[in-house]
């Protein structure tokens, strides 16, 4: 293997490189251990492209494509919103599909991405709430929080704050995302409610730390928060990188509308 190409892209600032192995067809067959090692060495932001995922376009036998997501730390995820915003929007930039609606195969299920102007909204599906725990008081550390658990595919402890700027996601993050209380460990949202419309939000992401945003964390706040009955069914989620809309009625499918950016091609 001489040479992989890849895109660089991002939503809000939630960044990734997405690798087309439909056009590079010896990558199709390359090991686990192949990209986990790729993504912890290219995603390195000092000595690589830099990235908090990498983000891998393939052939589907029960979608219109598949998608396979590793974090910067070698591990692989079931779901990433803004990540699968970036795939259908490199999709359509490179005219793979005329289809206005694209059926993506993920580890968490057929995701439904569809264009909505400069815009993309995504079809999460349903928030898994079996098991889940609202309002559970949660010792770490020195500090008492009151957690609420959500599945976006991926698990997320939703935690309400006095304030997101200047909370230590840095300290709290990872003790969370660790904890023995999540088997396969957690991503840790850290919201304030604003309104009945509106909340902020930091996030530190399972296996890749604090990042600029975060789809899917963004769609388990916006569930959160409706369920402990501080927002109604249409939220923006202030994040570090940007917004993004999320729309639950409390029964069906999330629904994620937010940017996709592509920022420069290159070849390794």
């Amino acid at each position: 293997m001489t040479s992989i190409n890849f895109t660089k892209m991002h939503g809000i600032g939630n960044d990734f490189i997405l690798i087309d192995c439909l056009n590079q067809e010896t990558l199709q067959t390359c090991s686990d251990l192949f990209w986990v090692d790729f993504s912890i060495q290219y995603c390195e932001r000092r000595k690589g492209i830099g990235a908090d995922q990498l983000l891998l376009l393939l052939p589907s036998k029960i979608g219109d494509y598949r998608m396979r997501i590793f974090n910067s730390s070698g591990g692989e995820v079931e779901m990433c919103g803004n990540g699968i915003r970036c795939l259908a929007q490199y999709i359509w930039d490179n005219n793979l599909s005329d289809n206005d609606v694209l059926n993506i195969e993920t580890l968490a299920g057929i995701i439904k991405p569809k264009r909505n102007g400069d815009l993309i909204t995504v079809d999460m599906g349903l928030p898994k709430l079996e098991g889940a725990v609202i309002n559970k008081p949660f010792n770490i550390s020195d500090k008492t929080f009151l957690i609420t658990t959500v599945s976006m595919g991926n698990p997320h402890a939703v935690i309400l704050v006095d304030d997101v700027p200047s909370f230590p996601v840095a300290v709290y993050g990872p003790l969370i995302e660790t904890n023995d209380f999540f088997p396969k460990k957690t991503n840790v949202e850290f919201i304030k409610i604003l309104d009945k419309q509106t909340i902020q939000m930091r996030v530190w992401e399972r296996g890749a730390g604090e990042t600029l945003a975060c789809g899917t964390g963004a769609s388990a706040a916006a569930v959160a928060s409706r369920l402990l009955g501080h927002t109604g069914n249409n939220v923006k989620v202030i994040l570090t990188g940007g917004d993004l809309d999320i729309e639950w009625d409390g029964k069906g499918s999330v629904y994620m509308t937010g940017p996709a950016v592509s920022v420069f091609k290159g070849t390794l």
